[in-house]
């Protein structure tokens, strides 16, 4: 799982079967302190986020397909939650 940020939207009139119904995001990972770290990535989301958003990003196949519901999708990265706040200083 990793912490990304959400760059915006992908639109497309042709695309893969399983891909239908779903929203897929460019996502920029991120160090905890927001810093960016590597390059940027598509995911399925399925919780409902938008540019700009703070998110945590699955990068398993299997785990992607019990999220999304569907058996063995050509599907790597999927949106799961959005991500309300970080604290570096735990306590």
């Amino acid at each position: 799982m990793l912490l990304a940020r959400v760059l915006g939207s992908i639109v497309s009139t042709i695309k893969h079967p399983a891909y239908d119904q779903t929203k897929l995001m460019v996502v920029q990972p991120i160090r905890p302190d927001g810093t960016p770290q590597g390059p940027s990535l598509l995911a399925v989301d399925s919780a409902g986020a938008g540019a700009g958003e703070t998110v945590l990003v699955l990068r398993q196949g299997a785990a992607a397909a019990r999220v999304l519901g569907m058996k063995r999708p050509p599907i790597r990265s999927v949106i799961v939650g959005i991500v309300d706040r970080t604290n570096l200083n735990a306590e």
